[in-house]
């Protein structure tokens, strides 16, 4: 007789059923061909004016007297301290477990066509701020779709806020964490690993993450600032060790992310999209959107928040964020997991295939540098994504109510901790889908008033 399945089971088959359902063609439609359109009808604004990004991100351009609480700087650490993470270690990993070199590519288009929707988001949490109930100026997609479209859309924001109160959780981040602990320093020092080793760490993580974010705003992007570029730097010098000691390898693996990307030699997943060379652009968008977040609409909530009287500067320094998140950080480890062949020698998943990756080239501290990185990536991102929930919570319940929110995020670390990858990815994945769909509409709509302010601003600038 056949043994029924655990609630546990059931819980994890439903969830997965309920994120390959959001991730539809529908969506992929919205997400890829909303911010194609996006691109074109910018004349692709965002890459004739990066020197000019850059040089906002520098401080060129700051006032003192300027609204909102951060600076540029700040807003894109911020920003990115929730991007560049997991999504760019562990979930690159999967990407290529599942589909192969091929999915990089992918998730590198998706890159490309997120600088434009990135631009445009950026402008417009600038444009349209609004007042929390403390009076507190804040942005983000629930403000520009209230504040520019109108009272009559509030329904889509309140659609936007309900999902990013699930969406923001951290389990993702902290089961790729605990999974990182235990494989890279507790399993080797022979430690028995198994719920309770892993119930410690979420509540050491649990102790870190209060200190920061009940500390508020403030402190989460003057500790973001600190630490994101610092950790990158790290990462960069980290990877490009291994890039040297596998030179005669790394031309092969290039062109194999170009040439798989229109194969289905490796992948063997969902054939949504007529075939299996669908279901690979398929992966590489989600996973490509889990890593910059573009139209997810996360991002401009931390972009609102910046010191700045010209929308167009936040949209330019905004539009970075996928090119250093995922065109740089992601095709980093996408390359040190190819050229040590442990994509096809390791049977490992997420994170553990990253760290195969680096012990395999730079053993036997290389494991251990990738430790380090894994746990500021995550922890920061930690901070960032509590930021988010509460200016959802406070959105549909008021601001007074946000320490509530703070208590259910420091909980869901522990849920995090302790379940499965597939569980806490799949339940990711679809919020971020529900999120994604009033960001990107708000988005297209607002779009004109988007260029017509770019207009007026470029042109203040030629004079």
């Amino acid at each position: 007789m056949q043994a029924q399945p655990s609630f546990y089971d059931q819980a994890n088959e439903l969830i997965a059923d309920f994120s390959s359902a959001m991730w539809g063609i529908p969506l992929v439609c919205l997400l890829i061909g909303g911010g194609l359109f996006l691109l074109i009808y910018s004349r692709f604004l965002p890459f004739r004016y990066l020197g000019h990004a850059v040089a906002v991100l520098r401080g060129k351009y700051d006032g003192e007297n300027d609204e909102g609480e951060i600076t540029h700087f700040q807003a894109l650490t911020t920003a990115l301290s929730a991007t560049v993470g997991m999504g760019n270690i562990a979930g690159v990993a999967v990407a290529i477990a599942i589909g192969g070199p091929g999915a990089v590519f992918w998730m590198w288009m998706s890159a490309i066509v997120g600088m434009g929707t990135k631009f445009f988001t950026g402008s417009l949490a600038i444009m349209y701020r609004g007042k929390d109930s403390e009076g507190k100026t804040q942005g983000g997609p629930m403000y520009f779709i209230t504040q520019g479209m109108g009272k009559a859309w509030k329904p889509l924001a309140v659609i936007f806020s309900i999902a990013g109160l699930v969406g923001a959780l951290p389990v993702f981040n902290v089961n790729q964490l605990t999974q990182a602990v235990n494989d890279i320093l507790l399993v080797p020092q022979g430690v028995e690993v198994g719920f309770t080793s892993n119930l410690i760490i979420g509540l050491v993580l649990v102790a870190i993450t209060s200190v920061v974010i009940l500390g508020g705003l403030d402190r989460i992007s003057k500790t973001a600032a600190k630490l994101v570029p610092a950790m990158v730097l790290i990462y960069f010098v980290a990877v490009m060790a291994i890039l040297f000691v596998n030179i005669d390898v790394v031309p092969k693996y290039l062109g194999l992310i170009f040439t798989d990307a229109f194969s289905a030699d490796f992948y063997t997943g969902d054939k949504l999209l007529g075939g299996v060379v669908g279901g690979l652009i398929l992966l590489g968008i989600k996973r490509g959107a889990f890593s910059n977040e573009a139209g997810v609409g996360t991002a401009p909530m931390a972009h609102g928040a910046a010191k700045t009287a010209e929308p167009i500067r936040e949209g330019l320094v905004a539009m970075l964020g996928p090119a250093i998140d995922t065109i740089v950080v992601c095709t980093l480890t996408a390359l040190a997991i190819l050229v040590t062949d442990v994509w096809q020698t390791s049977d490992a998943n997420g994170v553990t295939l990253t760290a195969s990756a680096f012990a395999k080239a730079l053993s036997p501290a290389g494991k251990y540098i990738l430790l380090l990185c894994i746990a500021v990536f995550s922890i920061s991102s930690l901070f960032s994504y509590s930021y988010y929930g509460t200016k959802c919570l406070s959105f549909l319940f008021g601001a007074h109510n946000k320490k509530y929110y703070n208590i259910a995020y420091i909980a869901s670390i522990l849920i995090g901790a302790t379940t499965s990858l597939s569980m806490m990815i799949n339940l990711i994945d679809g919020f971020f889908a529900i999120m994604a769909i009033p960001t990107m509409i708000a988005t297209l709509y607002l779009a004109p008033r988007v260029m017509k302010e770019a207009r007026r601003y470029f042109k203040a600038l030629k004079e």
